[in-house]
């Protein structure tokens, strides 16, 4: 993305509009450094748009925050409110994932960008660590305001912002007041101090260096300036120095440390760090500072690279979170997203290829950035193809780099023909020795691969490879039970005069486990009596599984008795089959005829009735004990009437158990969501009282939902 050069106008939502916005509010609110997120509907994520005050490096992680990871501005927007981070060990708490890659000492707010009529994305300010821990309320007011301020403007805009492909840095200091004389002269004196002097800008690199810090550091200011000098100086090529470095620019507080100059010369280096960089000074430990013109450089080995083999510590931050956020994957495909949305744009790649190893081939189980036509090329390679590097990779278990098209001709002449990118990152995924795959990172230009780069995505592929296997395992295991489970559920309603059925079964939205949740509907004569169940085995496996398919035949073994004598043999049988798993049920029997139902319960939660011209209710029930207690257990009977127009709905206890809600509470304002809705058709309202439970749609359990409607006029 492109900042909007001066003088030109700019909708309310574009890139430059917005980083002006972003710098106002981290100024009105007294923040260091601020970070805007503009809303992905479609994958349901917050897409990095602006950032101020921070280095490129430390946001990086956060480019795509998924919107159900638990993060301070996924939960801001997720939740709709204010979410404050005082100190570190808070944050360690609250938000462990976070507080790997931002291990320092600052203070957060996420606020949510709630405009008029939509949701436009999240504000994130920091204040150094010298900020109070609690906010007061006249400074949260002040974070909410600015939010609002925002998103106000993205509501007035005539068309809504455009996602960036990268994120928009802006400025936070203003330009220097001085003109060139008054620079020159502060140069000047720079010069006559006799201790080293150097300037960085938040991205770490040397804007400015004396003679003094010249002659300490050992290079010339022409070979300083405009780089990073745990690149530019090898003995400062320390993980700890960048650490020192970020740990200044986050938290804003002074830093001091000494490195050893070989051979044996101690420099002290202090930071004192603002809004616009960092200014460091620098003393010998054990001798007087140097004085007098700056001499030639002493001759020194030639540096090899200026990113160094040694890990940075901004590279180790990346692997950490990368490894944490790969132990939070659970099916293939959000091993895909993790790597899409995180891995790409770290390391600014464009496209992704994920393969697994199967029968002998590769066949590709996740992508991005590519064609339908080139995947179909790429999917179902044997593993020793030679047509692209994938197969020696694999065989050899080395990782191969390629930065240009003409590099990847000179080994794998049709390989560059095959998707039209121009550099590649080949890496095998292996467990103990074994294939299980390959990922590749792909380039639209050419991009040379630093040693930093390659050991970092060769620790990487490992980590991939422990998720892709864990993966693939849980997406066998979660078909096979998922295909038994839906096996044993009814295929389809009956069609019953005088009555309209709608029907639907969620499994959780997290874990591994399928649950014993069923529901049936049974005709007991060709016109007018039907009898419905719903039910939940306590358990989320295969065996709660095989349970529910057993109750389910137990309770069609006796359907014509009387209610309570179903519920009775059903109970005997569950006893009978040993299982130490209980079972909650609900049994109606329906009187289309004399608009009557009989209602009996074991255990189980009590149904959502509506009756013309009448408020919607809970069912009071005389419930009897669960399923699989006692061979002499009474269910008794319960008598309602249900004329024409009734709606009559069962549930499950994954409907109405919402984390920070009561179920009863939740139950009750079901009802009234019922009575406001029952004229929708029954599919529809169906799926509205799942999404009045659960607005997000993240089911923590297993839910079975059964509505059934008498037709008004066919009594």
């Amino acid at each position: 993305m492109r900042a909007v050069p001066p003088g030109v106008a700019e909708q309310p939502s574009g890139p430059g509009s917005l980083g002006a916005a972003l710098v106002e509010s981290v100024r009105r609110t007294g923040a260091s450094a601020g970070v805007l997120y503009l809303r992905d509907d479609t994958a349901r994520a917050l897409d990095l748009a602006v950032l101020c005050g921070l280095p490129d490096e430390v946001a990086w992680p956060w480019h795509r925050v998924p919107l159900a990871t638990t993060t301070p501005v996924s939960v801001a927007v997720r939740e709709e409110r204010l979410v404050w981070v005082g100190s570190q060990e808070e944050m360690a708490r609250a938000y462990p994932r976070v507080a790997v890659s931002l291990p320092y000492r600052c203070a957060l707010a996420a606020a949510p960008l709630s405009g008029r009529t939509r949701s436009w994305g999240g504000l994130v300010l920091l204040w150094p660590a010298s900020h109070p821990e609690r906010a007061t309320r006249r400074e949260t007011g002040h974070i909410v305001a600015e939010a609002r301020r925002i998103a106000h403007r993205l509501d007035q805009s005539p068309e809504p912002p455009r996602l960036p492909e990268q994120p928009l840095r802006v400025p936070l200091a203003p330009s220097s007041p001085y003109g060139s004389r008054a620079g020159a002269a502060a140069a000047d004196f720079a010069e006559r101090l006799p201790e080293g002097a150097l300037a960085l800008d938040l991205e770490g690199r040397i804007t400015f260096v004396n003679g003094v810090a010249a002659v300490l550091l050992g290079r010339s200011a022409s070979r300083l300036l405009g780089t990073r000098p745990w690149q530019s100086l090898p003995w400062l090529d320390q993980p700890v120095v960048e650490d020192h470095y970020r740990t200044a620019v986050i938290s804003r507080e002074p830093v001091e440390f000494t490195s050893p100059h070989p051979p044996d010369r101690p420099l002290r280096f202090q930071l004192f760090p603002d809004a616009s960089g960092i200014s460091v000074r620098i003393t010998p430990v054990s001798e007087e500072p140097p004085t007098g013109r700056t001499p030639a450089p002493p001759r020194l080995p030639r540096v090899v690279s200026a990113a160094s083999s040694t890990a940075h510590t901004g590279r180790l931050y990346q692997l950490l979170h990368l490894a944490s956020a790969l132990t939070e994957t659970v099916a293939v495909n959000d091993v895909v997203e993790l790597i899409a949305g995180q891995v790409l744009p770290a390391f600014g790649a464009d496209g992704l290829v994920l393969s697994a190893a199967d029968a002998g081939r590769l066949k590709i189980t996740g992508w991005h950035g590519y064609d339908r036509e080139t995947l179909e090329r790429l999917d179902g390679l044997p593993l020793g193809t030679q047509l692209t590097p994938a197969g020696q990779v694999l065989s050899t278990g080395v990782p191969a780099f390629f930065g240009s098209t003409e590099e990847m001709a000179e080994e794998f002449p049709r390989a560059p023909l095959l998707s039209g990118k121009r550099a590649w990152a080949f890496l095998p995924l292996l467990i103990s020795g074994r294939p299980v795959g390959c990922c590749i990172l792909s380039y639209d230009r050419p991009h040379a691969f630093t040693a930093d780069e390659r050991a970092v995505l060769t620790a990487l592929a490992g980590l991939i490879a422990q998720a892709l296997d864990r993966a693939r395992l849980y997406d066998d295991v979660h078909g096979l039970a998922l295909g038994l489970q839906e096996a044993l559920l009814p295929h389809g309603l009956p069609s019953v005069p005088g009555l309209t059925l709608a029907a639907r079964y969620l499994p959780a939205s997290h874990g591994m486990d399928i649950g014993g949740d069923f529901y049936d509907v049974i005709r007991l004569d060709d016109t007018t009596t039907v009898a419905a169940v719903i039910g939940d085995v306590q358990g989320h496996n295969i065996a709660a599984a095989a349970l529910m398919g057993q109750v389910r035949t137990a309770i069609h073994a006796t359907a014509e008795a009387s209610p309570d004598q179903v519920m009775a043999h059903t109970n005997r049988v569950l006893l009978d089959l040993g299982t130490e798993l209980l079972v909650s049920a609900l049994y109606a029997r329906i009187d289309l005829a004399r608009g009557s139902v009989q209602l009996v319960s074991a255990g189980h939660p009590p149904p959502l009735l509506h009756r013309p011209g009448e408020p919607g209710s809970v069912v009071g029930l005389d419930p009897g004990p669960l399923l699989g207690i006692d061979h002499g257990s009474d269910y008794p009977v319960n008598h309602l009437d249900l004329p024409p127009g009734s709606t009559l709905v069962l549930y499950t206890d994954g409907l109405v158990e919402v984390s920070g809600t009561e179920p009863d509470q939740t139950t009750h304002d079901l009802a009234g969501y019922l009575h406001r809705h029952h004229g929708e058709d029954a599919e529809s309202l169906v799926d509205r009282l799942i999404r009045r439970a659960w607005p997000a749609g993240r089911h923590t359990d297993d839910t079975a939902l059964l509505l059934l409607r008498t037709r008004a006029g066919d009594r």
